[in-house]
């Protein structure tokens, strides 16, 4: 059975081609616009990790964290944020508020797969 990953962007088209990736990987995907619509859908059905941007409208991905990890669902789920942002008080901001990871966009396919695989597994 194949590892389930949310991926959270407001753009279309990185969502389109993290997921293209991931699912070439063998990885199922379910994709949100926001942060409001991420929360929903990871807390409705079970997800194994979750890639998010920071900046988006609705609710941004340091609040969908926040809130995320607020709940029982998120226990043992890995998040990484993938943005344009390099900030280092926003890493810190981030892996406070429960992130695992950062990768800065834009990004490689095969680093990309390299984080995935690190904390989601195979």
């Amino acid at each position: 059975m194949s590892k389930t990953i949310l991926v959270v962007d407001d753009s279309a088209s990185v969502r389109q081609m993290v997921g293209m990736t991931l699912k070439q990987a063998g990885y199922s995907v379910v994709e949100a616009s926001d942060g409001r619509e991420a929360l929903d859908k990871a807390t409705s059905s079970p997800v194994d990790a979750v890639i998010t941007d920071l900046n988006m409208p609705v609710m941004d991905g340091l609040t969908f964290i926040r809130e995320y990890r607020a709940t029982p669902s998120s226990n043992g789920v890995p998040i990484v944020f993938l943005t344009t942002e390099s900030d280092a008080g926003i890493k810190a901001q981030a892996k406070e508020a429960g992130a695992t990871g950062w990768m800065v966009k834009p990004f490689k396919t095969d680093q990309l797969l390299s984080v995935v695989r690190k904390v989601a597994g195979a």
